[in-house]
């Protein structure tokens, strides 16, 4: 298939790769050009414009919130101009569902389709093809979807005809996300305080209780510290929690507990920790307690 791809971050480089190492023709834009070259030497094509590589088949955006993703879309040589009639654009962004009902409304405008499929999993799940695909919009649009998203992910879910629906599942898994991070950081504080190795709670926890992936995947973090290279930006996650927000708001639901998960990620970031993986929300509750790096300060 022949499929143009606009973003070509951490997730977005790893997720094209793999498509192209499944045969599928890519055509790619990326605002810094040298994402895009370096996948040029494996048979990728490079457009000079998201209008350009919006002529496939199929257009994938993988960019990091709605501004982004609003300016290929609906800008100069956006991907909307390009794009022709029957064309599909799949975004796999984490973006709000008020941009995914505008984005739904605008392609059918133009007689093109559109398809929300977020994405779960961090940069080596992209890498290993293991990612968890969350899709909504029209059957036949998710029907010609699916062999991109077997090759991209291990599971695809499709939850719904209206494709905001996917970007709420998305924003609501984030937040659940941070909650667990959250609640890791203050465990592993209070341990620490006892003199407690985290370790030891956390075994516990993550065999019995917890025994799923998110606990798996950050415990070990936190504990460690191992806050960089981040795979996902302690700002990006503050964006979603932000997401979540908005779409509360909009459907009039408390969310009491977003407030404390929002206040800790500004924490962190007044804090220095802004260029840290998302897991440092866990820092807050350390700082806090008066423990660093597991001794009590």
């Amino acid at each position: 298939m022949r499929v143009g791809f606009i973003g070509l971050g951490n997730m977005g480089q790893a997720m094209a790769r793999n498509l192209i190492r499944a045969g599928h023709q890519l055509v790619l834009y990326n605002r810094t050009r040298e994402r895009a070259d370096a996948l040029a030497k494996e048979g990728a094509e490079v457009a000079d414009s998201p209008a350009t590589a919006a002529k496939q088949e199929v257009a994938i955006t993988m960019l990091a919130d709605d501004n982004a993703l609003q300016s290929v879309i609906f800008g100069p040589n956006g991907i909307i101009q390009g794009m022709q009639p029957g064309g599909m654009h799949v975004s796999m962004s984490t973006i709000s569902p008020a941009l995914s009902q505008r984005l739904s409304a605008a392609h059918r405008e133009r007689g093109q389709r559109y398809l929300a499929a977020p994405v779960f999993g961090r940069p080596e799940a992209a890498a290993a093809g293991k990612l968890t695909i969350v899709a909504a919009g029209p059957p036949d649009a998710v029907a010609k979807a699916k062999p991109l998203f077997d090759v991209l992910g291990e599971r695809t879910f499709e939850v719904s005809e209206e494709p905001q629906h996917a970007n709420l599942i998305k924003i609501s898994g984030n937040f659940l996300i941070a909650c667990v991070i959250e609640s890791l950081g203050e465990v592993f504080a209070l341990s620490r305080k006892a003199g407690l190795d985290p370790q030891k709670p956390f075994d516990v926890f993550s065999k019995t209780l917890f025994n799923a992936p998110v606990y798996k995947i950050y415990g070990p973090q936190i504990i460690e510290g191992k806050f960089s290279p981040p795979g996902f930006k302690l700002p990006l996650g503050l964006k979603d929690i932000r997401l979540m927000y908005a779409a509360a708001d909009q459907l009039a639901v408390p969310m009491p507990f977003a407030n404390v998960v929002h206040d800790n990620f500004l924490s962190a970031i007044a804090n220095g920790h802004g260029d840290l993986d998302w897991s440092a929300l866990a820092l807050v509750a350390e700082e806090r307690a008066g423990v660093t790096g597991g001794r009590a300060a």
